[in-house]
C-alpha cells in the first residue's frame, strides 16, 4: 500500500512539474550540430572501446592457439592479422562518419 501511495505521489509531482520544464521561447542555446557532434563522439568512443576489447580477445585467442599448436603458427598469424584489420576498420569507419557529419 505504501509503494502505491509513493508511486502515485511521484506521478502527481511529475505531472504538476511538467510545465516548469517546458522550453521557453529563447531556445536551449545549443545548436543542433553540436548535439550531433557530441552524439558522434560518444559513438566513436563506444566503437573504439569495443574494438579494443575485440582486438584483445583476438590476440589472446591467437596466442593460445599458437601455444597449443606451434606448427600452425603461420596460418593462425595470418588469420589474426586479417581479423585485426577488419576490427580496426570499424573504428576508422566510425571516425570518417564523425568527421563527415
Amino acid at each position: 500500500m505504501v509503494n502505491k501511495k509513493t508511486l502515485l505521489l511521484a506521478a502527481l509531482f511529475l505531472l504538476v512539474a511538467c510545465p516548469m520544464f517546458a522550453q521557453g521561447p529563447g531556445g536551449s542555446g545549443i545548436a543542433p550540430g553540436e548535439i550531433k557532434f557530441l552524439g558522434g563522439m560518444i559513438g566513436l568512443g563506444i566503437a573504439g572501446g569495443l574494438c579494443g576489447i575485440g582486438q584483445g580477445k583476438a590476440v589472446a585467442g591467437a596466442a593460445e592457439a599458437i601455444a597449443r599448436n606451434p606448427g600452425a603458427a603461420g596460418g593462425i598469424r595470418f588469420a589474426l592479422i586479417l581479423g585485426l584489420v577488419f576490427i580496426e576498420t570499424l573504428t576508422i569507419y566510425a571516425l570518417f562518419i564523425i568527421l563527415k557529419g
